[in-house]
């Protein structure tokens, strides 16, 4: 497809509300293991890091599922992961050399689609060997998942959610997540019914999702992003949209909670200011920015 977000774009109002959904993490208690039994083994394997494993293991899981970094595109996770443990006193104690991410680092910056399909055509235009790795790494890890991860099914109160939504808004899957990942766990489950439409990591940022499928189109009080990380949040603030926090660790009482009250108060209109202000408050409380390693 040339242009990926084509269809978001194309997308027409059929109602006055708009919701986004997250996916892993949010609407699927499939974080944690994805994370766990798929991205990084395949992180450790690629990178060479055996010799520190237990801390690769600890710094990757702090990226991508404790902290305020959680649920960042993957390019950009393992950047940071890798960065994060250059500078643990563990990494240099056992003579470990962390591998060069210099042109992963300049991919990511001059591109907006951070996918596998963007990543092939850089290897293709530059040969880059990190390039190569990060991809091969990348593939791992969708084979992984494909293999590993089933019958993870939506958290309580989901699918009572998303019908309950589907009266009165316009729904799609905003999502960094590969889009065959996506489309197979929805239907797996049956409810990519209740979406009109699911977008993954190949149409765009989720900021760009939001923004070309309901911004313009609706009212800016009328558009809400549900997510589990601060992506999520910020992917709705860049497009000046309402947030509702899934939170880690928690996500069955906030789906029960957002059911019950905070999408009827979307509804009706009450839920900007200080009720949206107090649940991001209380979602930040439980991701920290620091690891608890730099504090010993």
């Amino acid at each position: 497809m040339d242009n990926p977000a084509a269809d978001l774009k194309a997308m027409k109002p059929e109602k006055k509300f708009f919701i986004g959904i997250d996916s892993d993490g949010c609407a699927f208690d499939t974080m944690e293991i994805k994370h766990k039994e798929c991205f990084c083994p395949a992180f450790i394997n690629h990178y060479n890091l055996q010799a520190v494993s237990k801390y690769a293991r600890e710094t990757w899981e702090f990226v991508n599922l404790y902290s305020r970094t959680r649920g960042i595109n993957r390019f950009l996770a393992l950047i940071r992961t890798l960065e994060l443990l250059s500078e643990r006193d563990e990494t240099h104690q056992r003579n470990v050399s962390i591998p060069s991410i210099t042109g992963a680092k300049k991919w990511v910056e001059g591109e907006s689609k951070l996918g596998n399909p963007a990543l092939k055509k850089a290897i293709a235009d530059t040969h880059d060997a990190g390039l190569i790795k990060l991809y091969d790494w990348s593939m791992d890890v969708n084979n992984a998942v494909a293999k590993i991860v089933r019958n993870v099914p939506p958290f309580p109160f989901v699918k009572d959610s998303l019908e309950k939504i589907w009266k009165m808004a316009d729904s799609i899957v905003i999502s960094q997540t590969p889009a065959e990942a996506l489309n197979r766990e929805w239907k797996e489950h049956e409810i990519a019914p209740f979406v009109k439409l699911i977008a993954g990591q190949e149409m765009g940022t989720k900021t760009e999702h939001i923004l070309y499928a309901a911004k313009g189109k609706y009212d800016d009080d009328k558009i809400l992003m549900i997510g589990d990380a601060p992506g999520d949040l910020k992917a709705a603030k860049d497009n000046n949209a309402l947030y509702f926090p899934i939170i880690p660790g928690q996500e069955e009482r906030s789906w029960e909670f957002f059911y019950k009250e905070g999408l009827d108060r979307f509804f009706d209109g009450t839920f900007a200011g200080r009720y949206e202000d107090k649940l991001i408050e209380e979602f930040f409380v439980h991701l920290p920015e620091l690891p608890e390693w730099q504090h010993k």
